[in-house]
Parts: structure tokens; C-alpha cells; sequence
């Protein structure tokens, strides 16, 4: 049987990144910070597309030759519902399938939350306009040290607070930012693409503190953002 090893940051943080914070099965896209929770976790699961060994769902399509059984390309972010569904009925679910879903995930998102290509920048910036702004006003008000240190106290009543926000609002407010400025690229001049390559490391960098509790800061927000696209 295939070694189990701890699936890497990396793998984890370009998962996250890839499903926008929802659920890739085209037929679910729920999100993974779901309301109801009170948005201060993820209800994530990353399931294997291509088991460990030589059992479970999809094991006889495993490829010939080395393979990598914790790799991105061999896995999946789905909701809890989603990932016992396609694990108890597999015969349902192949793998070409679930690479297919993958693959297609973000253009299916984009269409079911109405983010589109716009024909001018001005209506680029009023797509994002009231999410920068929502994102901003939390940030001011809840971020410890004015946003620029993580140093607090874990079990005050305001770290829990900030960290609801960051993982209930936040984190999918920047989601949904960048999948709106990834698909009108079309618009953005040469500094405003280098402004968003920060952009999207800030956005990794919070990601991985609050997603995958990696300790460390993430890179400053550009404030150059606050004027994108106008």
C-alpha cells in the first residue's frame, strides 16, 4: 500500500485558491464557509480522486507507473456531502470525471454568480467596488494592530471575532475579487497586472494563516488595489 504523508501547504493553499471557497462539483458550488456555521470555519474536505492502495473508490484507474496519490492534480475540494457521494458510488464518478469538474470549476462558478467579462473598465471597478469596500471597513475595525501585526491574544474575544470575519467574509470577498479581475485581464494595464500578482500573494498569505494555520504574515495588501480599474 501507497506511504500516507501530511498533504503539503502548498497543495492545500492551491486547492483553496482553485475552488474560489466553493464546492467543485458543478452540480453543488456550495460554499465552504457556509453561512449557517456562523462563517468562522471551512467545512472543506479534499478527497482523493485516485485512492491510497489498492482499494477504494476509482482504484482501478489508477495510472501506470509513478504516482503521486497526494498531488494536486489527484485531488479534489468538495463539501462533506459531496465527498461521501462520490466516494460511495464511484462507478458514477470517474476520474476523468472529477479532473473534468476540476478543470471546468471556476468558468461554472463565474457563470453561477453572474461574473461575466465586462466591455469597459468602468464596469469591471463597480463589480468589485462594494466588496473592496466591505473587505476594507471589517479590516479597520477588526484587524488586530490595525491590520499590520498578528501578534494578539488567541483567546480574546476579539481574535475570535477577527477570525470569524477573515473566514466567513474576508477570505471569500478576495475570492470572488479575484475571479472578477482574472476573467476582465482583458482591461488591465501593465502596472495594474503587477498590482494584482500582489494582490493574489496577499490573498495566498491569508490563506495560509487562516486556512492552513501556517504561522507568518502575509505580504501588506497593495494599496495601489483601492484604485484598480478606475
Amino acid at each position: 500500500m501507497a506511504s500516507r504523508k501530511a498533504i503539503s501547504t502548498e497543495v492545500k493553499l492551491r486547492l483553496f485558491s482553485d475552488s474560489a471557497g466553493h464546492c467543485q462539483n458543478p452540480d453543488c458550488l456550495q460554499s465552504l464557509y457556509p453561512a449557517e456555521m456562523g462563517g468562522d470555519k471551512h467545512i472543506a474536505e479534499m478527497a482523493h480522486v485516485i485512492p491510497h492502495g489498492e482499494k477504494g473508490p476509482r482504484h482501478g484507474e489508477r495510472p501506470q507507473g509513478e504516482f503521486e496519490t497526494d498531488s494536486f492534480e489527484n485531488l479534489i475540494l468538495l463539501c462533506p456531502k459531496c465527498h461521501t457521494i462520490i466516494d460511495k458510488a464511484p462507478e458514477g464518478y470517474s476520474r476523468s470525471t472529477l479532473i473534468d469538474w476540476k478543470n471546468k470549476h471556476l468558468i461554472v462558478l463565474a457563470q453561477s454568480q453572474g461574473i461575466k467579462t465586462y466591455e469597459e473598465r468602468n464596469q469591471v471597478r463597480k463589480a468589485i467596488a462594494s466588496v473592496m469596500a466591505e473587505n476594507k471597513e471589517i479590516w479597520k475595525e477588526y484587524a488586530p494592530v490595525d491590520g499590520a501585526s498578528f501578534d494578539y491574544n488567541p483567546e480574546s474575544e476579539a481574535a475570535a471575532t477577527w477570525e470569524n470575519r477573515m473566514q466567513g467574509v474576508i477570505l471569500p470577498n478576495h475570492f470572488r475579487i479575484e475571479a472578477i479581475i482574472k476573467k476582465n485581464q482583458c482591461h488591465m494595464s501593465n502596472n495594474e497586472q503587477e498590482v494584482f500578482a500582489r494582490y493574489q500573494e496577499h490573498v495566498r498569505g491569508l490563506s495560509a494563516r487562516h486556512i492552513c494555520n501556517v504561522a507568518g504574515e502575509a505580504i501588506r495588501y497593495p494599496e495601489a488595489m483601492d484604485g484598480i480599474f478606475t
